[in-house]
C-alpha cells in the first residue's frame, strides 16, 4: 500500500452495514469527496479525479477522503419508497457526523479543523446537505452539476427525514436566532454547473436563491455549453476550486 493512500472501512453501527473509506494524501486541508449516486469510495480514483488533484495532494495542500454512496444508491434504485430513501439519507448524515468526521479528525492528528465537502450530481446534494446540516464540522462545499431537488424520487411523500435532509426545504425555515444559521453565514457554498448535455443549471440557481435569502455566502459558476454532466467537466472544476479554498 502506498504511504499516501489508505483503504479502510468498518461496520457502521449507525447504518448497520460495512462502509468502505479511502484517503489520498498525507497532509493538508481535509476534503470529503462524495461519490455520484451509485458510486463507491474508489469511484473518484477510477474516473481519474485523484490524478487531476495530484498537484494539490503532492504539495500537501489537501487530503481527500471518500466513502461509499450509501444513501445515493437508494435514491435511484427504482424500487425503494420515498420514506425509505429519506430515512437512508438521514442515517447517512448521522454516519458522516458521528463516525466519519471523528475518523477524519483522528487521521489528521486530532485537529478539529473544519472539512471541505465536495461532490458531483447527487454527490453535490450530499456535499450541500452535509454542510448545511452540520456547519460546525464543515467550512465550505464545492457542489458540481448538482441535483438538489430530490422530491422527484419521493413518490409524492414529504416526510420529516426528507425535510431535514433537503436544504431547499429546511434552510428557509431555520430560526433567525439559531446557532445553525449563524454558523452557516460564516461558511461558503460554491455551485458550479456546466450548461451542456444532461446539465440542469436551474437547480444550482434555485439553491443560490434559497441560500442568499438567508444570508449564506454562495456563488454560482456557469461553465458554458461545452461542459456536459460528466467526469471530464468535474475533473476540470474541482482542482480549480480546491486551489481557491484549501
Amino acid at each position: 500500500m502506498s504511504d499516501d493512500v489508505v483503504r479502510t472501512g468498518w461496520h457502521s453501527g449507525t447504518l448497520g452495514m460495512h462502509v468502505n473509506v479511502v484517503r489520498w494524501g498525507t497532509w493538508g486541508k481535509p476534503v470529503l469527496l462524495f461519490p455520484t449516486a451509485g458510486g463507491d469510495a474508489e469511484e473518484s480514483e477510477r474516473f481519474l479525479m485523484i490524478r487531476a488533484l495530484a498537484p494539490l495532494l503532492e504539495a500537501g495542500r489537501i487530503k481527500v477522503y471518500a466513502c461509499d454512496s450509501v444513501s445515493g444508491r437508494f435514491w435511484t434504485d427504482g424500487v425503494s419508497s420515498g420514506a425509505f430513501r429519506a430515512k437512508a439519507q438521514s442515517l447517512f448524515d448521522a454516519f458522516i457526523r458521528d463516525e466519519l468526521v471523528p475518523a477524519i479528525r483522528t487521521d489528521c492528528g486530532g485537529l478539529d479543523q473544519p472539512v471541505i465537502t465536495a461532490g458531483a450530481s447527487i454527490g453535490a446534494f450530499n456535499a450541500l446537505s452535509t454542510l448545511c446540516r452540520n456547519p460546525a464540522l464543515f467550512s465550505a462545499a464545492v457542489c458540481m452539476s448538482g441535483t438538489y431537488d430530490m422530491s422527484r424520487w419521493m413518490g409524492g411523500e414529504h416526510t420529516f427525514d426528507y425535510h431535514v435532509s433537503s436544504p431547499l426545504h429546511f434552510v428557509p425555515s431555520l430560526p433567525e436566532d439559531s446557532e445553525q444559521l449563524r454558523l452557516l453565514r460564516s461558511r461558503f457554498v460554491l455551485l458550479a454547473t456546466g450548461e451542456g448535455r444532461w446539465e440542469a443549471p436551474a437547480e444550482s440557481w434555485a439553491v443560490a436563491r434559497v441560500l442568499g435569502s438567508r444570508g449564506i455566502p454562495n456563488r454560482v459558476d456557469p461553465w458554458g455549453t461545452e461542459f456536459d454532466h460528466d467526469w471530464t467537466t468535474w475533473r476540470a472544476m474541482l482542482p480549480k476550486y480546491l486551489e481557491e479554498l484549501a
